[in-house]
């Protein structure tokens, strides 16, 4: 029975796996003598599995329903008596039936098939002497097995004599069917709702030492009887044992599981939430709470209604999320959205949720998900294009100041060059005399000088010559040598690593970020004194440009351009660009009174070319 109530109890009726339960049941059938069969019934008397047939084959109805629908009614084992003879299996069984319960509810009843001939083959190993005769009858009076002659036990035969001493209680004089006057006594098996032994001892046999005999046969039927139960007992335990090791490895796993998942959660920093739209209601986790600038509770997951969400929402963003919810239950895939947040404390700022709803079509209301802090990827995209705007805008401007010059000064001179020479021309056609034609080749030739010298300035602008005839480092300190001299404005300039060439993209970044810095300087900062040091490394570039001048308080700055004012100026927006093409960084430190200084890395590793 035990061992039974231990196969009911498989973990593989918990989920309804049959065939890992058919593959349990049927090593536990060959490994017990008496048990034929093991099946499973639904309590509609449906057959779900027998182990003598293949799993899914066609099996035939149920038999002995009396013990079928004792254990619908009571949910407790029952043990019926000898059964009819079933077509399916070819033999006549006792049915042992044990209810699968699950959650309080009667999932399956589990009947164990117990051959009668083991039975009685079990009660002749009891050692009864010869002469003797043993039979088993079961709750219905019926012989399930007899001894010494045990093919006769068939589901109709019935014994009167046994009957008789049933109804005493004790025991009766009578004649077994081979003519042997014995004396049966009856003993009542417990836990089996009636079934009993009896035995037959001639009465020729029937004196003090046979009593004792019988005393000691039925102690060691009833030792064998024990120790049968306590080695179910002892099996029982080991599946116990087994299973709850199995449930401790799953759940240790799931957890491990779950821990992984939220330490990768917490390292990315995002937020997880629950959006119920059958409630149109959200949970979230404090992190989604803290992204959202809504309150949090201390423990486990805050819950609001959707307004409530929807109310931290800038209003031109909610349709957006909308929309994303409704895709996600239409399709069950991962789909993400950005959307902006009015906080009082931070002001605008971007989030992006990205999540997935579960389930069949058209029964999917929940969506699962993550919430991330995209502002900063989303306002440095704002700052790069409107960078590129300003870049593009600026090259136009630059291209109209190179039309210009070369219209208003160099047009001009050559302009004037043409009337010279034609003057020239005529002077010489009236034979005018030769110092006055002298005179004007000699100012012919300063206007050709003149116009050289401003194609080599435009020139220079657009790509500096120097670089490639002098080197970077040379080229650097010309031009910072005329800078000087030009604005008045010392500059203590130190190289280190020279000696070691610049690739040709860090070159020509290097000489435009000393002149955009320059040029920022004489425009902003008002210095009397900048020192510029440069330091070629093995795998590094620093630039580090610094002045003396007014300087500025940066919280101040940085809030006037986040609420909108001037933003700023092109230079050293262009000095970012440049650097962030090269994958290098770019800091700046200012203080009002105190100057400013502009710090550069490059990597010299594999640089990003500058289109």
């Amino acid at each position: 029975m035990q061992i039974a109530e231990t196969l009911a109890s498989s973990a593989a009726l918990d989920n309804g796996n049959m065939e890992d339960f058919y593959r349990e049941a049927t090593r536990i059938v060959a490994a017990r003598l008496l048990w034929e069969t093991a099946a499973l019934t639904k309590p509609d008397q449906e057959h779900v599995l027998n182990v003598l047939r293949p799993l899914g084959a066609p099996l035939g109805p149920v038999m002995d329903s009396e013990s079928f629908n004792a254990v619908l009614r009571t949910r407790k084992p029952v043990l019926g008596g000898l059964g009819p003879y079933q077509a399916s299996i070819g033999k006549q069984l006792v049915s042992l039936r044990v209810p699968v319960i699950r959650d309080g509810e009667l999932r399956y009843i589990l009947t164990i098939g117990l051959l009668p001939d083991q039975i009685a083959a079990i009660l002749g190993q009891a050692g009864l002497p010869a002469g003797w005769a043993g039979a088993v009858i079961d709750a219905k009076e019926r012989m399930v097995a007899r001894t010494p002659d045990t093919k006769s036990a068939n589901a109709d035969a019935k014994t009167p004599a046994v009957q008789e001493a049933i109804a005493r209680g004790g025991s009766r004089r009578t004649q077994t069917r081979e003519g042997v006057d014995v004396e049966t006594i009856h003993r009542v098996l417990a836990g089996t709702e009636g079934w009993s032994v009896n035995v037959g001892v001639p009465l020729a046999e029937l004196n003090a030492p046979v009593f004792r005999s019988l005393r000691l046969l039925f102690g060691g039927m009833a030792a064998s009887v024990g120790l049968a139960i306590a080695l179910g007992l002892v099996i029982a335990r080991e599946i116990a044992r087994r299973r709850r090791m199995e449930a401790l490895e799953s759940t240790a796993a799931l957890l491990d599981s779950e821990n992984r998942g939220a330490l990768a959660i917490d390292a990315a920093e995002l937020g997880t939430w629950r959006w119920d739209l059958h409630t149109n209601e959200f949970s979230g986790c404090s992190r989604f709470c803290a992204l959202l600038g809504l309150p949090s509770a201390r423990l486990g997951e805050t819950r609001w209604l959707a307004d409530e969400i929807f109310a931290v929402i800038k209003p031109s963003h909610s349709s957006a999320l909308t929309s994303f919810g409704a895709e996600c239950l239409a399709s069950g895939k991962s789909s993400s959205v950005a959307f902006q947040i009015q906080s009082d404390d931070r002001g605008e700022y971007w989030l992006r949720a990205a999540g997935r709803a579960e389930g069949r079509p058209n029964h999917r209301h929940i969506i699962h998900g993550v919430l991330a802090d995209i502002d900063v990827s989303k306002r440095a995209e704002a700052e790069r294009s409107h960078l590129l705007r300003r870049l593009a805008s600026a090259q136009e401007e630059e291209q109209r100041r190179i039309s210009r010059e070369l219209h208003d000064q160099i047009g001009q001179t050559v302009t004037g060059l043409s009337l010279g020479l034609k003057a020239l021309e005529q002077g010489l056609a009236r034979g005018n005399n030769g110092e006055a034609a002298t005179e004007q080749v000699r100012w012919l030739e300063q206007l050709a000088a003149q116009i050289g010298r401003d194609i080599h300035r435009a020139a220079s602008d657009l790509r500096p010559t120097a670089i490639d005839d002098l080197g970077i480092f040379k080229a650097i300190e010309a031009y910072v040598a005329k800078w000087q001299e030009r604005y008045g404005v010392r500059v203590d300039i130190q190289t280190f690593g020279r000696d070691n060439p610049l690739p040709t993209d860090v070159a020509a970044v290097l000489y435009r970020l000393v002149q955009e810095g320059l040029n920022n300087v004489l425009k902003h900062a008002q210095a009397s004194k900048v020192s510029l040091v440069l330091e070629r490394k093995s795998e590094v570039l620093a630039l580090v440009l610094e002045d003396d001048g007014i300087g500025f308080d940066q919280e101040t700055s940085q809030r006037n351009v986040s609420g909108g004012g001037r933003a700023p100026g092109l230079g050293l927006s262009g000095m970012k660009e440049r650097v962030a093409l090269l994958g290098g960084k770019i800091a700046l430190e200012s203080a009002a009174g105190k100057g400013s200084t502009i710090f550069v890395q490059i990597p010299l590793e594999e640089p990003v070319k500058v289109l």
